[in-house]
């Protein structure tokens, strides 16, 4: 089935230095809204571009449910307990990282056979992750305590646990390029900077209210970032600290995630579904309403199908060709 067509709309990408341009939304469409019954609470997603298996967490049922994306049904159902919430895909390795903010620790699972094969260690409270997969290696930040910790991904071990410069940081994306990491600070309203190779945090810089999420156009090392209680999406130049503009959306955006290839943003701040943004313009393109609130929204990087959450309903929305 095709996706909800919607009327053109008039929307306004504002620049961060003062001078606005008027963006104008084409009606959008999907070729394929696929609705997956997953029940629980699903809250992240994560995919795996290179197997096809998307990764669904559901901290009500202490588990991961595992998305086919070739036949938009459910796996397999994998139960690792506690309340299980951030979720990372090694698509070298193909491991699948868990956190558990409860316990404080990060499961790492076998993709290939859905097994826990190691529970490590991460601070009280981690919550978010990211992957450096050229340099193998996961970090986790913490909304309680504002700790980053670096894992070892091969040997599965905690490496290092570094304050942050906030009290709790919300979200993290790596771009392991340029050995950086982006992590989201809502109690200051701020981008906090970790450089790996220092392995210490740098600085900020300051963004819309209450960051939640964040992702990176890897090419360009341009992020973006989701504020939860304005409705902007903040575009930030991370080599020179500065928010360089913000896009417009239909609601306040908790989640955001980049398709690399063709620098293309996607942010649960449509009007009850998914904005799409041009990561080169920062003009909104799109708004494609699924009739619910969703919630978090991950690319697979080879087919370019978009996943969202919808928390409420127990459901996750597979989106072809947007």
């Amino acid at each position: 089935m095709r996706g909800p067509e919607l009327s053109r709309r008039a929307l306004l990408t504002l620049a961060a230095a003062g001078a606005s341009a008027v963006a104008f939304a084409p009606a959008a469409r999907a070729e394929k809204v696929l609705v997956i019954e997953v029940g629980g609470t699903p809250e992240a997603v994560a995919v795996n571009s290179v197997t096809g298996f998307a990764y669904v967490s559901d901290p009500s049922t202490g588990t991961i449910v595992v998305l086919d994306s070739r036949t938009g049904t459910v796996g397999a159902v994998i139960p690792v307990g506690g309340e299980p919430a951030g979720l990372a895909v090694d698509t070298v390795t193909n491991r699948v990282f868990v956190t558990n903010p409860p316990a404080g620790t990060v499961l790492v699972l076998d993709g290939l056979t859905n097994d826990v094969v190691s529970v490590v260690p991460a601070g009280p409270g981690a919550s978010r992750i990211d992957i450096d997969e050229q340099a193998n290696r996961i970090y986790a930040v913490s909304d309680v305590t504002g700790m980053l910790a670096v894992i070892d991904g091969v040997g599965c071990r905690l490496l290092k646990l570094v304050p942050g410069p906030t009290s709790g940081l919300s979200s993290i994306a790596v771009d392991g390029g340029r050995k950086l990491a982006h992590c989201t600070s809502p109690t200051t309203d701020s981008l906090e900077i970790f450089d790996i190779g220092a392995e210490k945090f740098t600085g900020g810089v300051k963004v819309g209210k209450a960051p939640t999420g964040v992702t990176v156009h890897r090419g360009s090392g341009t992020a973006f970032v989701a504020n939860s209680a304005i409705h902007h999406l903040s575009v930030v130049d991370v080599g020179a600290r500065k928010e360089k503009a913000t896009v417009l959306l239909r609601s306040e955006s908790s989640a955001v995630a980049m398709h690399q290839g063709t620098n293309t943003v996607y942010a649960n701040g449509g009007a009850n579904g998914v904005a799409r943004i041009d990561g080169v313009t920062n003009l909104l393109t799109g708004d494609l309403s699924l009739g619910v609130n969703p919630g978090a929204v991950a690319i697979d990087q080879r087919s370019k199908a978009v996943y969202v959450t919808d928390p409420l309903h127990g459901r996750v929305s597979l989106i072809r060709d947007f």
